[in-house]
């Protein structure tokens, strides 16, 4: 019999599915923010969905997923906006008021929208 190269017979089929997992975190103002001022929301002072307060805001990956800001049910412009996961003291949204514009009342609320996608991925192999 003559040399053969032997070799195994393998198929592997993965299908991937990526689903948003979207979480919002709600913020009502104390005070007027004037324009040219920051209004700085530290992670204790909101309130999740259900009304309980808020422990920590989750660390986001620039590769798969985003924040938005909305206050008083305005989406707004993503440069005025800044995020810092984190618990008390550490987590925080800073929204600064362009200045020339419109101060944020007192009683104002503001809601912070996190979403992330979540792979997850099944392989099935068949020899």
């Amino acid at each position: 019999m003559a040399l053969q190269l032997m070799k195994l017979a393998v198929s592997a089929t993965t299908t991937t599915t990526v689903d948003p997992a979207s979480t919002r975190y709600f913020y009502v103002t104390t005070a007027v923010t004037a324009a040219g001022a920051t209004l700085t929301i530290d992670a204790a002072s909101f309130f999740d969905d259900t009304g309980a307060p808020v422990e920590s805001l989750p660390a986001l990956n620039a590769s798969n997923s985003y924040f938005n800001v909305y206050v008083n049910g305005i989406l707004q412009m993503e440069g005025i906006s800044t995020y810092t996961p984190g618990a008390t003291g550490v987590g925080s949204l800073a929204i600064a008021v362009p200045a020339g514009g419109d101060s944020i009342l007192s009683d104002t609320p503001v809601v912070l929208e996190t979403v992330v996608f979540v792979p997850t991925s099944t392989t099935t192999v068949s020899t």
